[in-house]
């Protein structure tokens, strides 16, 4: 069983993490099921409806940023693939096929555990192959998200609201 939802949390906090993930849920009345991350600081987690349980917590977030106190970044993920170029370029074309031609978008990309490659060069080789023109980094009305993860890439399409960055919208 894959992942769908991934949380940056404090890592010297994982179980006051795990408490504010549930008491966050708990309106929404789901349940998290954790699946084992091997990373410090990242939990994964399987859950029913992932991308409007974080459109939900962003609008919580937007009126208390206060309940966001050891998770930091709320990322849906669609698909996983084989963390290698080839793979990843082709999860990133299907991806921008689904952007309208007239809608802003933008790449998210987060790496942990790989070394194959620099960020700024990965970036290039993947947005290269998306063939939609309208980038917009600052309010792209999609972002197309790759979280990579040693051998493993996570990647989802989605509108704004269905990321959570808590510290940006805390500012």
């Amino acid at each position: 069983m894959e992942p769908n939802l991934l949380v940056t949390i404090e890592p010297s906090h994982e179980g006051l993490a795990k408490q504010e993930i549930e008491a966050l849920l708990k309106p929404l009345k789901k349940k998290p099921k954790y699946l084992k991350s091997g990373i410090s600081g990242l939990l994964n987690i399987r859950i029913v409806n992932p991308k409007g349980i974080v459109k939900s917590l962003v609008k919580v977030c937007k009126k208390d940023a206060s309940k966001f106190r050891k998770t930091y970044h709320w990322t849906p993920i669609d698909k996983w693939v084989k963390a290698d170029l080839k793979a990843m370029q082709n999860a990133a074309r299907a991806l921008g096929r689904k952007i309208k031609p007239s809608e802003t978008w933008k790449m998210r990309l987060d790496k942990r555990h790989f070394d194959k490659m620099h960020t700024t060069e990965l970036i290039l080789k993947l947005t290269e192959v998306v063939e939609r023109s309208n980038v917009d980094l600052e309010n792209p009305k999609k972002i197309i998200s790759v979280q990579i993860i040693g051998r493993k890439a996570g990647f989802s399409l989605l509108n704004a609201d269905e990321f959570l960055d808590v510290n940006k919208i805390a500012q």
